[in-house]
């Protein structure tokens, strides 16, 4: 009896487990090894490739390659499209060749082209300019390569350009390919060849296109692609966006040979909003600030950060004695200080009592005679005796002693001999008249703020230029006593270029001024006054950052000439709009776009309709004392309080 073996019974539920437990560990052992791959997270969703374009995931792409050059190019042709503000992509690729082979295959085509134009000759046939040119060209050429003046290289340019859609594809393919053909550079897609380009194009070095040009080493150099204007530090403040790439413009002044700035604009073009901002900015990083402000226009700016605002005029009871002298305690400069001072004060009162007042009438009244040398000893003489009378001499351990004023002088003059009576009462309505009262008592006002600004715009015109130049020493005195990084603000500097003594005033200033670690920051709008004073052109030149904004057109051929402007940027200048100019660092200049926050904006705007908006909503951002029109009652200079509005 056989027995046969019996068979297990087959369970489809336990196949059916064991299959979808090996089927889920595959999936999770290719998700495993998926995750751990650098392709996978760079490489985009899908590519698909067309005879003209191609798809990266939702980007439309093209490539191009240049194929056309012009008999000359120039250093820096790529540098429109390197700064071209759109996702290109673009590769070089240089290949070198041999001089011997490139001379061999030279001189066969000098042959070829001497027998053309010999034949030409021979059936007399019209001279060829071609040919004589590629004979030139060739000639020269080799005579390069000979001495080993010139290398020989083939050179092949191609560039992936980027878009959102195939509408901007287009517009943007239009624009790259006009800009090259303005040049002469001639450029195609590479029909039928996307992936090709594409592979070209992406950096693994891989040259699938191989369309490639004869070029010489000189040729070569100027497709060097890092041409683009840039002005940026690690340190330093942002001044605004680089329009030429969209970069911005980072810069530290103190890093110049000097800290001194001069501002040009028309009125509306965006001086003072740029100035303004530097200064906000500078003070977040420690630098203090000094303005000078002849029309109101930092009042706000000032209280919003809680600076000190001294208001100058007639009726205010500030008080600024140009006689003080500042404590300083390096050596030579204490034991310099009174002759430093008394320098000063011939020139404040030569504007007081001679030519000042000589140029200001003009020919509206009595024109004051400029003082003779006889008068400028007998005034040097007084004011040393005034000097003295409060017992300040050169010894340095006097000069803290209570310094005189313009009323001692004035008393001094009075009752010496010789002119001392004439001048005396050229300068008795300083003293008792009109004038009397703002530089001819003692100083009250002792800043101790990172931020000051001096009003002068309701004093009368003709103590303008006197108010300028007392608060200019005043801040000279402030910076030599106590050295710290300092920016010092002038604007509507014509004002002070109209006289001589005040200019050059502040061209020793400006010279001096890296002496003491002090910026000088010189705004004006008359670039024609400022412009013909010898000293305002010294100024200039002795700045070593410069901003230009909008110009009048009769001040833009001065600028020219001065700043060696180019055809495109002299055409440029009187027509960028509010905001944009010139930005002069040293040797570097780039077209800049001056760029505030909001926040920033409403601190320092003073345009009428953004100020009325600030006014209806309550003071406005960052006022915080309250309508920036209404007179403030107090002053905290160095948290002490004086009487009326200062």
């Amino acid at each position: 009896m056989a027995f046969g073996k019996k068979k297990t019974p087959v369970d489809p539920i336990a196949i059916a487990q064991a299959q979808r437990a090996r089927e889920e560990q595959e999936v999770q052992s290719a998700f495993q090894k998926g995750i751990t791959a650098l392709r996978d997270f760079i490489a985009p969703s899908s590519i698909e490739f067309s005879s003209t374009h191609f798809q990266l995931g939702t980007r439309y792409a093209r490539t191009y390659y240049v194929y056309g050059y012009p008999r000359q190019i120039y250093t820096g042709w790529l540098s429109g499209m390197v700064n071209l503000d759109e996702v290109i992509d673009m590769s070089m690729y240089v290949y070198p060749v041999e001089s011997q082979v490139v001379l061999e295959n030279l001189r066969k085509k000098v042959t070829q082209l001497e027998a053309g134009l010999q034949i030409d000759n021979e059936k007399g046939r019209t001279r060829d300019p071609g040919k004589q040119a590629a004979i030139q060209d060739a000639e020269e050429m080799r005579d390069k390569l000979q001495v080993g003046e010139e290398r020989f290289f083939r050179f092949g340019l191609y560039f992936t350009i980027y878009a959102s859609s195939i509408d901007e594809l287009e517009f943007v393919s239009h624009k790259v390919e006009s800009m090259l053909g303005q040049q002469l550079i001639y450029s195609k897609p590479a029909s039928s060849q996307q992936e090709q380009g594409f592979n070209s194009t992406i950096p693994q070095m891989t040259d699938q296109l191989q369309i490639r040009r004869n070029m010489s080493t000189g040729a070569l150099s100027t497709s060097f692609p890092f041409t683009s204007a840039d002005l940026s530090q690690e340190n330093g403040i942002l001044y605004g966006i680089n329009m030429h790439n969209s970069g911005l413009v980072i810069f530290d002044r103190f890093s110049l040979e000097n800290g001194n700035s001069v501002v040009f604009a028309k009125s509306g073009a965006g001086k003072s909003f740029a100035v303004k901002l530097e200064a906000l900015r500078s003070m977040m990083f420690g630098t203090e600030i000094f303005i000078i402000d002849p029309e109101n226009e930092y009042q706000r700016m000032c209280e919003s950060v809680g600076g000190a605002y001294v208001r100058l005029s007639l009726s205010s009871a500030t008080r600024i004695n140009p006689f003080d002298l500042p404590q300083v305690f390096d050596s030579e400069d204490a034991d310099n200080a009174l002759r430093s001072n008394l320098i000063t004060l011939h020139g404040l009162l030569r504007l007081m009592m001679g030519g000042a007042q000589a140029q200001m009438l003009g020919g509206a009244g009595t024109m004051m005679p400029a003082l003779a040398p006889s008068e400028e000893a007998d005034l040097d003489a007084a004011l040393i005796e005034t000097y003295a009378k409060a017992g300040i001499t050169n010894d340095p351990l006097t000069h803290t002693s209570r310094p005189p004023t313009i009323a001692d002088l004035y008393d001094t003059l009075l009752h010496m001999g010789g002119s001392g009576p004439q001048l005396a009462q050229r300068l008795r309505k300083y003293t008792t008249g009109t004038f009397a009262g703002i530089f001819s008592q003692p100083s009250n006002i002792d800043i101790n703020n990172p931020l000051a600004v001096f009003n002068i715009r309701d004093l009368e015109d003709e103590l303008r230029p006197l108010a300028m130049y007392i608060v200019l020493n005043y801040i000279w005195n402030k910076t030599k006593s106590d050295q710290k990084r300092r920016i010092l603000i002038v604007d509507e500097a014509w004002q002070l270029m109209k006289y001589e003594d005040s200019a050059n005033f502040l061209f020793s200033l400006a010279k001096r001024a890296r002496k003491y670690n002090l910026g000088i920051t010189t705004i004006t709008q008359d670039v024609e006054d400022f412009m013909g004073s010898r000293m305002g052109r010294a100024i200039v030149a002795n700045a070593s950052m410069q901003l230009l904004l909008k110009q009048s057109s009769s001040a833009v051929d001065v600028l020219s000439d001065v700043f060696k402007l180019t055809a495109e940027e002299k055409k440029r200048l009187s027509q960028f709009p509010v905001g944009q100019g010139l930005f002069f660092a040293g040797q570097n200049h780039v077209h800049i776009q001056i760029a505030a926050s909001p926040t920033e904006t409403g601190l320092i705007t003073t345009n009428p309709d953004q100020l009325q908006q600030l006014q209806q909503g309550g003071g406005g951002q960052g006022n915080q004392q309250g309508d920036f029109n209404q007179p403030q009652g107090t002053i905290d200079l160095n948290n002490r309080l004086y009487p009326g509005s200062v």
